[in-house]
């Protein structure tokens, strides 16, 4: 399995009616709309959609907000969140750029002829007006260059993007170790100075050795142990995830020195310094390059093909259970065909027990039923990792989860 790894960067997405998107250092506005986004959003926008399809409680109108998501908001509109074109189609005409959504602006729902579309404008009505309203010219200013409606709260995934690493076991036992601190400290900190250096093994080097020449990665995050994840029905592993504790930078790379007036050479480890702790660093923790920033868009919506699985494990050591907003790790990944952005069902394994009320007492299995939805938002070659966007009851390691229309 590769050792794929990034930074992930606040989710961004237009609000209510739009296109979702995300990035570090740019602005939602700048992203591209695909062509089967454009074609979708099309035929949406001549036709409307069906009045089955909207949410039963839909509001005739509604004010955006700050603080509003696009996921919040449009499960207002829709039955299915996640089927964010026909949002974004319903007012094609009124928005032509689908990531320039705001708050303040007001969304009208349009239900005639049968069809839904939402508009931010008020539909024109027919007949004369029964009351006039006279307005005053008046000017605001506000900045909208970061003011866009993200689809989620960023703060829900933006921390555990940079922590979590799926690996495969041979890369993270090649990774640079930490083998020393000043003053023969235990234990780690911010602000603390330390001493690392390839893997050798017996004088001989099995991993590059780390170095500060131009062009090599001076900026590394910290990971503590390698737990396998298992496929929960085969048992086979599918990968490692490494545990995040902080980042270090590399001051100085590591050499040989000749011995004075001997043939025997010292080895002289590479000088770190800890930048950024989660948790202590000891010696034996491994060194990974940061990876470069990368723009990243999250569209939430259904799998083309079926896609089924199980979750593998939730992230965070003590927590059994996954809730809403909270992370879990499925078997399933590039392989298979998820993308970042699938929405999944997750199906709870109905109850197996004895029919009393029959004298033979034969055994019974209840239908498996939904339990919540989630997002995949990190994928590698054979586990992805998803957030759990709504939950009637916890999820389990051992759950499995179906496309989910």
């Amino acid at each position: 399995m590769p050792s794929i790894f990034g930074r992930f960067t606040p989710i961004s997405i237009a609000a209510a009616v739009a296109l979702l998107g995300g990035s570090v250092g740019l602005h939602a506005q700048n992203f591209p709309v695909t062509a089967g986004q454009k074609a979708t959003a099309a035929q949406v926008a001549e036709l409307g959609i069906p009045l089955a399809e909207l949410a039963p409680n839909a509001p005739d109108s509604y004010s955006v907000k700050r603080g509003d998501t696009l996921w919040a908001i449009s499960g207002l509109f829709l039955k299915s969140p996640w089927r964010w074109p026909e949002l974004w189609g319903m007012n094609l005409q009124d928005i032509s750029n689908p990531h320039r959504i705001y708050p303040g602006q007001q969304l009208y729902l349009d239900k005639s002829n049968g069809r839904a579309i939402l508009r931010t404008r008020q539909a024109s009505q027919d007949g004369p007006p029964t009351d006039t309203i006279r307005l005053s010219p008046r000017t605001r200013s506000q900045s909208l260059t970061d003011a866009s409606i993200p689809t989620l709260s960023s703060q829900i995934i933006e921390p555990f993007l940079a922590e979590a690493l799926i690996v495969d076991e041979a890369t993270f036992s090649r990774a640079p170790r930490i083998v020393a601190a000043q003053e023969g400290r235990v234990l780690l900190s911010r602000g603390d100075r330390a001493y690392a250096r390839g893997e050798y093994v017996g004088g001989k080097a099995t991993g590059k050795p780390l170095s500060d020449a131009k062009g090599e990665p001076l900026d590394f995050r910290v990971f503590r142990n390698a737990t396998p994840l298992k496929d929960p029905s085969t048992q086979k592993i599918l990968g490692y995830e490494a545990q995040y504790v902080g980042k270090a930078e590399l001051v100085r790379g590591e050499s040989m020195v000749q011995v004075e007036g001997q043939a025997a050479t010292d080895i002289v480890p590479a000088t770190i310094d800890i930048v950024a702790t989660k948790e202590e660093m000891w010696v034996g923790d491994r060194l990974l390059p940061e990876p470069p920033r990368e723009l990243r868009s999250y569209v939430p919506h259904a799998p083309a093909s079926p896609i089924n699985g199980q979750i593998v494990s939730v992230y965070g050591s003590a927590v059994a259970f996954a809730a809403e907003n909270q992370v879990v790790v499925i078997n399933r990944g590039t392989q298979d065909g998820l993308e970042r952005g699938h929405v999944m069902a997750i199906v709870k394994d109905g109850q197996r027990l004895q029919d009393k009320t029959d004298s033979a007492r034969p055994q019974l299995k209840l239908p498996n039923e939904r339990n919540g939805l989630m997002m995949v938002f990190r994928t590698f070659e054979n586990l992805s990792y998803a957030l759990v966007l709504q939950v009637t009851d916890g999820v389990k390691v051992g759950d499995r989860f179906v496309n989910p229309n």
